[in-house]
C-alpha cells in the first residue's frame, strides 16, 4: 500500500498543486492544502475501492478542505504570487495579474467550479463529482460566475457564449 499511495503522491503532485494554487492564490497555502489532502488520501488509500480513483478523491479532498478554510478564515485581503511554471503566460503579464485577481474575488465554489470546468478541462459530470454536488448544481455555479465575470470584466474579456460554457 505504502509504495502505491508514494508513486502516486509523486507522480500527481504538481497537477495536484497548480489546482490546489488556482483555488487559493498563494503558493505557501497550495503547499499546506495539498500536504493535507494527501495525508486525509493516504489515511483513506485501503478504502479507496479504485486507486485509480485516488486522483479525484484527493481534489475533493483539496476542494473541500479549501472551502472549510474559507469559511472560517478570513481571506478577503491576501498576497499573491506569480503564477506557478506549467501554467502558460499570456502576452501581457498586466492583464494576467488583473484577470488572476478578479478570480480571486469568486467564491471558493464558484472559482473551484471554473478551474475545474476551464483550465483542468473536466465535464460537467467529473466536476460534479469532485465538488459532490449535482450537474445542476456545477452548471448554475459556472453560469454566475462567468456573469459577474463579464459584469466586472466586461463581454469582450470573457467572450465565451452560453454553447461554450455548457460542455
Amino acid at each position: 500500500m505504502g509504495e502505491e499511495f508514494a508513486e502516486f503522491a509523486r507522480g500527481r503532485h504538481g497537477a495536484l498543486y497548480r489546482y490546489a494554487y488556482l483555488l487559493v492564490g498563494e503558493r505557501g497555502l497550495a503547499d499546506d492544502l495539498v500536504q493535507e489532502a494527501l495525508i486525509k488520501t493516504y489515511v483513506a488509500w485501503r478504502r479507496l475501492r479504485d486507486p485509480n480513483a485516488a486522483e479525484a478523491y484527493t481534489r475533493k479532498v483539496i476542494t473541500n478542505t479549501a472551502i472549510n478554510w474559507w469559511r472560517r478564515k478570513s481571506y478577503h485581503e491576501r498576497p499573491y504570487d506569480d503564477l506557478p511554471e506549467g501554467i502558460a503566460p499570456t502576452q501581457d503579464s498586466s492583464t494576467r495579474l488583473w484577470l488572476w485577481n478578479e478570480l480571486l474575488q469568486l467564491p471558493p465554489r464558484q472559482r473551484a467550479a471554473l478551474v475545474l470546468r476551464y483550465y483542468e478541462d473536466l465535464t460537467e459530470v467529473q466536476t460534479a463529482e469532485v465538488l459532490n454536488c449535482a450537474v445542476g448544481t456545477v452548471k448554475s455555479q459556472v453560469s454566475i460566475a462567468l456573469s459577474k465575470l463579464r459584469a466586472r470584466l466586461g463581454d469582450d474579456v470573457l467572450p465565451l457564449d452560453k454553447a461554450g460554457a455548457g460542455r
